[in-house]
């Protein structure tokens, strides 16, 4: 690891992916743009990138490092953001949906794909990015699901998979939404349910929770900020399972259960935000750093995709998760107009 921080192709990397993430943030503040978010965007541009294949295989050394340890700090970081009295003043109501979402959407999602034939990696991770928070939850539940080194080009098409297909059905569902707004008579704090509990990414919940007013945007955020705080028990508990359900604790590791040792930094940093005094400003820094960095590991996972696999692996995924999410969103809207 040392050897590889001192080298060139470390920092072209980073020089690369910190391009990729800086340019992502600014084009999702495009109106038309903000609702693919700065992640998405930055993947799509390490895609790109792919076009200067001399330069990206120089860096391929360092995209690997990016992806992997850029990955876990940015998630670490993105803690902050969780403000966890706000989301115990939301109620028991709110906590629960968000249980009741995760865990339903997770396990209808995968036995959708597994039904269709596809590969269990891509059914859990097109489940989890449906179920918890898009691309961020691809990358934390990822890490748990190991791979051997035969199999570590096939996993990374599988996340950059798993992303395509939450950020795409995540883009549709939220002009959908928009689009039933006014056929739904929802109270404003209604609209902000529904689409913090059934959009897929952040930025989609926010997008379309900000056309309902302050109160449906607020309560858009908690709502999707309560599915959020579930990445971590989401990770053990599928890691676990994962584990057990492909017989990988050999002797070597049969007692080593497979704990994401980061989601505990994204938990302490949820606790930090929330009572240490660290101020709007501070708080806001670390959480466009989190972006920063996650944008910078999507980023080299754009640079190592390989198109035409995606191509011909993606089909019986984005049915899938297509139709757990119609299933979620019709779901969701009666929970929110029985319930809130």
């Amino acid at each position: 690891m040392l050897v590889l921080l001192k080298s060139g192709r470390f920092y072209l990397a980073v020089a690369l992916t910190l391009f990729c993430s800086l340019l992502g943030s600014f084009l999702a503040g495009f109106p038309y743009l903000q609702v693919i978010g700065a992640l998405v965007l930055a993947l799509v541009l390490g895609m790109i990138l792919q076009v200067f294949q001399p330069v990206v295989q120089q860096a391929q050394a360092g995209i690997g490092f990016i992806s992997n340890k850029f990955l876990r700090l940015g998630i670490i970081l993105l803690g902050f953001k969780l403000n966890l009295i706000d989301l115990a003043q939301a109620g028991v109501k709110t906590i629960l949906l968000a249980i009741f979402v995760v865990s339903g959407t997770i396990t209808l999602t995968y036995k959708l794909a597994r039904k269709l034939g596809v590969s269990q990696r891509l059914a859990i991770l097109a489940a989890s990015g449906t179920g918890i928070c898009g691309a961020a939850a691809v990358m934390g539940i990822s890490p748990q699901l190991p791979a051997t080194s035969a199999q570590a080009e096939q996993k990374r098409e599988d996340e950059v998979l798993a992303v395509a297909i939450v950020a795409i059905l995540g883009t549709v569902f939220t002009l959908i939404e928009l689009g039933l707004k006014p056929l739904l008579h929802m109270t404003p704090q209604q609209f902000g349910i529904m689409t913090g509990g059934s959009l897929h990414e952040i930025a989609h919940a926010v997008a379309a929770g900000s056309a309902g007013g302050p109160v449906s945007l607020d309560t858009a955020i908690i709502t999707k900020l309560s599915r959020v705080l579930l990445l971590a028990p989401a990770a053990l508990i599928i890691g676990i399972w994962y584990q057990r359900k492909n017989q990988l604790n050999t002797a070597a590791g049969a007692h080593k259960l497979p704990i994401p040792w980061f989601m505990g930094g994204f938990i302490l940093a949820s606790i930090c935000g929330t009572f240490l005094p660290l101020g709007a400003a501070t708080l806001a820094a670390l959480v466009k750093l989190a972006y920063l960095f996650l944008g910078m590991a999507m980023a080299a996972l754009g640079m190592s995709v390989n198109f035409r696999v995606i191509g011909q692996r993606g089909g019986k995924a984005f049915l899938a998760a297509g139709s757990a999410s119609c299933i979620l969103l019709v779901f969701v809207i009666v929970v929110s107009k029985a319930f809130f």
